[in-house]
C-alpha cells in the first residue's frame, strides 16, 4: 500500500489526499472530534487511551494550567501524543490546542495585558511581536493550535467580554489582529508551525441585551462591513488559517450549522481556506440549547454540513450516532472527507507527521523563555494606560511624602490579570460556580463553605488558595502598593483594603478614611475583577446591566472628598471606568485595565512620570446602560448627530454624547498638528492617495501620540457613518521634536455594499480629519474620487499603512 503520505517533500494536501484514501470510516470520524481531559483527568493515561480508540482530531490542553513545572508540561503532551499515535491504525499525530489571546496557560509563560488594553495602544508591531512570543512559548509544548486573536468587534459594555476585544472599531481591530495572526504563523519552532484560530465569527458582541451567546440581530450589511472587517483582513493579509464560529443565533440559524456564513460568506465570498473549529459545546448547543435538529447527530450533520470541520472539545454532535449516519449510507460521505481532509492538511502543514513531539530538558527552557518576553509585555501594559483625567496631579510630585493608597486592586496582583489569562484561569479551578462555555463539573461547595463579596453572589477570592498561585506562577510580580513602596523610600505610603470589588459595602470605610486625614496625596484602586467564573465582576458568560462603578466605590470616593485631598483613581476592569463620582470628584483618573505580569511596574511608572501615558480610549465610553449602544462611527441622523427637526438633542435624562469618545487619551505634554497635505485631490476607484500631516511635541516631556486618521463620506447612495477611523500611527516624540506621519490611503477603504449587495467605491467628496481623538480634530482637508467601481471584498482596503517619513522605505 503506497505511504505517499509520509513523503515529506509533497505538498500538504497532496500529502493528506493520499492518506485520506486509506483511512476508515472510524479513523476519519475520530479526525473531526477532540477528547478534553477535565480536572483530574489529566492524569488518567489509560482513560484518555480509552478516549481516543481510533486516534483523535484535537486534544485540549486547559489543563496544563494546573501543571506546576514546564517540564511536566512537555512530558504530559508527549506522553498523550504518544497515545494517540498509537491508537490511530495510520499513527496520526492531534492537534493540541491552548488559548493565546493573553498567552499561554504553561508555567513560566509570559502573561499579557487584556486586549481591549492592547486595543488602546494602537500598536500593531507590538501585538505582532506578542503573537510571537505566544507563538514560541506554546509550539516548544507541541501546540499548534492557538485560540486567538478575538476578532470580536466589542458595542456594549455590558458584555463580560468586552476585555477581549481590540474595542469597537474594525480599522482598528483589522490592523491588531492581522499582525497578531502575522505573528502567529510566520515563524518555525521546533519544527512546528503554529496557527491562529481567530474567534468568534460573527457578530459575537451584538448579542441581545448584552448576554453571552444570545440571538444577535445582525442585518447583513452591519455583519460584512463592521463585524466581517476584521477576519477579511487576516484572512487577506496574514493568511489566517482557522476559524471559530460564535455561539449566537444570526438570522435565525446558530452560526455554528449556517451554510450562508461557514461556507457562502466565509469560504466562497472571504476567500478563507484553513480548518473551522467548534467553540466548545457548539455543536451540541445547536440542538440542545438552540433546539435545532430534530436529534444530536442531525445537528451534527446540519453543522458538518455548513461547514464545521470540528467539534470541540467532545464529540456530542459528531458522536457515535452520527458516524452511524455514514456508516448505512443515510449522510453524504464527501462531505466527512471534506472536513478530514481539510484536518489531515492543517496537520500536515504544521508539521505534525515529523514534528509531533514537545521538546524536553534545557532545549526546551532554551527555546521557551528568553530575556526580552517581559520586556515585551512591559511595554504592552505601558502603552495600554489611557489617562482620562488629569488637574495636574500627576506626576506625583516631590513634595508629596505621605500617600495613601486605597482599595482592593492595591494589594493584590493577581487582579492584574484579566480573563483568558494563566492565573484566572487556575483561579477558576477554586470556581464555586463555572461560567466558561462548554466546560462543565466544577464541584460546588456547601453553601456554608462560600465565601463571597458582602451583598453579591459574586464569590470573594481573597483566599490563601488564591495567593498560593500567584507565588507558583508568578513569584516576582508585585503589588501596586509594594511597588509604590520600592520606587518611593522616602515617602510614607500607608494602605486600606477601602471597598470590594462590587456591591455597596461601607465595613472598611471607616479605617481607610483615616489613611485619608493624615496623606497629601490619595490613590484609589477601582473597578471590578475582569476574569472568570463566580469569583469575577465580568468575564466570559459573567454579563452585567450596569457598567458603572459599584456603589461602595462611589460613595466613598464621595466621602473621600470632604477631607480636601488630592485623589487619583486608578481603574482595573475590562470595560471602561464610567462614573459621574469620579468624573466630579477625582483629580486625576488612570484607565488601566488587565494589565497582567507587569501591571504594577506599568502604572507607577506613569504616576511617577517616568512614562508618559500615550494610551487611547479604543471603545466610546457610555454615561449609563441606558445609552447602549452608543459608539463613534454610527450613521448619519444617529446618537449624538441627530439634527433637531427629529428631536431634542439629549435624552430628557442624560446626554446622547458620551462620557470618554473613541480615541481620547491624554498626555503630560502636548501636540501641535499642521501642514496636512494630499498627494491629490482627485483619484480613480481603484487608486491609493497619500496624506501626510507634520506633528510636533511642544511641551516639556518626552511623549506618545495616537495620530488618528478619519474619513467622512458627505454623500452616498447607501447610509453612512459620520466618519470613520481610516488609519493611526503611534509615534514618540522628544520635546520640540517635529515628525511627518504618512498615510496610504486606498479609494476602496470607503467601499460598500451598495442595493445588490455588491462592494462599490463610490465618486464623491470624503472629508479628511486628522487628530488626537475622534473629536479632537485637528486639521481637515477632501478629495473626490472620480467614478464609481465595483470590486471582490478581499479586494478592498481594510486600513491605512502609516510610516513615520524617517522610517519609511
Amino acid at each position: 500500500m503506497s505511504k505517499e503520505y509520509l513523503n515529506a517533500s509533497l505538498a500538504p494536501e497532496k500529502r493528506a489526499k493520499a492518506l485520506l484514501e486509506e483511512m476508515s470510516l472510524e479513523e476519519k470520524a475520530a479526525q473531526l472530534t477532540g477528547v478534553f481531559p477535565f480536572d483530574e483527568e489529566y492524569k488518567d493515561f489509560d482513560g484518555i487511551s480509552k478516549r481516543v480508540p481510533h486516534g483523535i482530531g484535537e486534544v485540549s490542553t486547559l489543563e496544563m494550567r494546573r501543571m506546576e513545572t514546564l517540564e511536566e508540561v512537555a512530558a504530559w503532551q508527549k506522553k498523550v501524543q504518544e497515545i494517540v499515535m498509537e491508537n490511530s491504525e495510520h499513527h496520526i499525530p492531534a492537534i493540541f490546542h491552548m488559548e493565546g489571546l493573553c498567552g499561554p496557560f504553561i508555567q513560566d509563560s509570559t502573561s499579557f495585558p487584556a486586549g481591549i488594553g492592547r486595543g488602546a495602544g494602537f500598536d500593531p508591531e507590538v501585538e505582532e511581536k506578542i503573537a510571537e512570543i505566544v507563538s514560541r512559548q506554546e509550539a516548544a509544548c507541541g501546540i499548534t493550535h492557538i485560540l486567538a486573536p478575538v476578532l470580536d468587534i466589542s458595542r456594549d459594555s455590558r458584555m463580560g467580554r468586552q476585555g477581549e476585544t481590540y474595542g469597537e472599531d474594525p480599522a482598528l481591530a483589522s490592523a491588531m489582529g492581522a499582525a497578531y495572526t502575522k505573528g502567529i504563523q510566520k515563524k518555525e519552532t521546533a519544527g512546528r508551525k503554529t496557527e491562529s484560530v481567530a474567534k468568534h465569527f460573527l457578530a459575537f458582541h451584538n448579542s441581545n441585551g448584552g448576554i453571552h451567546g444570545a440571538v444577535s440581530d445582525t442585518p447583513p450589511r452591519l455583519l460584512e462591513e463592521i463585524y466581517g472587517k476584521p477576519f477579511q483582513a487576516a484572512i487577506q493579509e496574514s493568511d489566517l488559517l482557522g476559524i471559530m464560529p460564535c455561539y449566537c443565533t444570526v438570522n435565525g440559524e446558530p452560526v455554528s450549522a449556517s451554510y450562508g456564513l461557514l461556507t457562502k460568506l466565509l469560504r466562497d465570498e472571504m476567500g478563507f481556506q484553513g480548518l473551522c473549529i467548534s467553540d466548545y459545546g457548539a455543536v451540541g448547543n445547536t440542538h440542545g440549547s438552540q433546539h435545532v435538529g430534530e436529534t444530536l447527530e442531525d445537528a451534527g450533520l446540519l453543522c458538518l454540513k455548513a461547514g464545521m470541520d470540528m467539534e470541540l472539545p467532545n464529540p456530542s454532535g459528531f458522536g457515535e450516532k452520527f458516524l452511524e449516519k455514514f456508516r448505512t449510507g443515510k449522510a453524504d460521505i464527501s462531505a466527512l472527507n471534506r472536513a478530514v481532509l481539510r484536518v489531515l492538511t492543517a496537520k500536515f502543514r504544521m508539521g505534525l507527521f515529523e514534528h509531533p513531539f514537545s521538546l524536553q530538558g534545557e532545549e526546551l527552557k532554551g527555546v521557551f523563555s528568553q530575556k526580552t518576553d517581559r520586556e515585551v509585555s512591559l511595554q504592552s501594559a505601558k502603552e495600554s494606560l489611557v489617562l482620562l483625567k488629569n488637574n495636574g496631579v500627576l506626576p506625583i510630585g516631590s513634595d508629596v511624602k505621605k500617600i495613601a493608597v486605597i482599595g482592593p486592586h492595591a494589594d493584590c496582583a493577581r487582579k492584574f490579570f484579566g480573563g483568558y489569562t494563566h492565573m484566572c484561569m487556575m483561579e477558576s479551578t477554586y470556581a464555586i460556580a463555572n461560567s466558561i462555555a462548554g466546560v462543565s463539573g466544577v464541584k460546588v461547595a456547601k453553601p456554608e463553605e462560600i465565601k463571597t463579596v458582602p451583598g453579591t453572589n459574586i464569590q470573594s477570592d481573597e483566599t490563601e488558595e488564591f495567593d498560593q498561585i500567584l507565588r507558583r506562577q508568578k513569584p516576582d510580580c508585585r503589588s501596586l502598593l509594594e511597588e509604590l513602596r520600592e520606587k518611593l523610600p522616602d515617602v510614607e505610603v500607608s494602605y486600606s483594603y477601602g471597598y470590594y470589588i462590587a456591591g455597596e459595602d461601607e465595613s472598611h470605610f471607616e479605617e481607610a478614611l483615616e489613611k485619608i486625614k493624615e496623606a497629601d496625596l490619595v490613590i484609589l484602586t477601582l473597578g471590578g475583577k475582569h476574569g472568570t467564573c463566580s469569583m469575577s465582576s465580568m468575564g466570559e458568560g459573567v454579563d452585567g446591566s450596569n457598567i458603572n462603578l459599584p456603589k461602595g466605590q462611589d460613595e466613598f470616593i464621595k466621602r473621600a472628598a470632604a477631607f480636601g485631598k488630592p485623589m487619583v483613581g486608578v481603574h482595573f476592569d475590562g470595560r471602561p471606568i464610567s462614573s459621574d463620582i469620579a468624573d466630579k470628584y477625582l483629580d486625576g483618573i488612570l484607565e488601566a485595565w488587565s494589565p497582567a505580569e507587569t501591571g504594577a511596574e506599568a502604572v507607577v511608572s506613569v504616576l511617577l512620570g517616568e512614562y508618559n501615558p500615550g494610551g487611547k480610549m479604543p471603545v466610546t465610553t457610555a454615561y449609563h446602560a441606558g445609552q447602549i449602544p452608543v459608539y463613534y462611527n454610527h450613521q448619519y441622523n444617529s446618537c449624538w448627530d441627530q439634527v433637531g427637526s427629529i428631536g431634542f438633542a439629549n435624552y430628557v435624562d442624560l446626554p446622547h454624547t458620551p462620557r470618554y469618545c473613541f480615541g481620547h487619551g491624554l498626555s503630560y505634554t502636548q501636540f501641535s498638528y499642521s501642514d496636512l497635505k494630499l498627494s491629490q485631490k482627485e483619484i480613480g476607484p481603484f487608486e491609493t492617495i497619500e496624506i501626510r500631516v507634520d506633528v510636533e511635541n511642544v511641551g516639556s516631556r518626552v511623549g506618545d501620540e495616537v495620530v488618528q486618521l478619519y474619513l467622512r463620506d458627505l454623500y452616498a447612495s447607501m447610509a453612512r457613518p459620520v466618519k470613520e477611523l481610516a488609519g493611526f500611527k503611534r509615534i514618540t516624540l522628544e520635546p520640540g521634536e517635529k515628525q511627518t506621519v504618512i498615510f496610504e490611503v486606498k479609494a476602496s477603504q470607503m467601499a460598500f455594499l451598495d442595493m445588490n449587495m455588491q462592494w462599490k467605491v463610490e465618486k464623491g467628496t470624503f472629508l479628511v480629519e486628522v487628530g488626537s481623538s475622534s473629536q479632537d480634530i485637528r486639521l481637515k482637508d477632501e478629495y473626490k474620487v472620480t467614478e464609481d467601481g465595483w470590486l471582490e471584498g478581499t479586494d478592498r482596503g481594510f486600513y491605512a499603512k502609516a510610516y513615520k517619513e524617517a522610517d519609511r522605505t
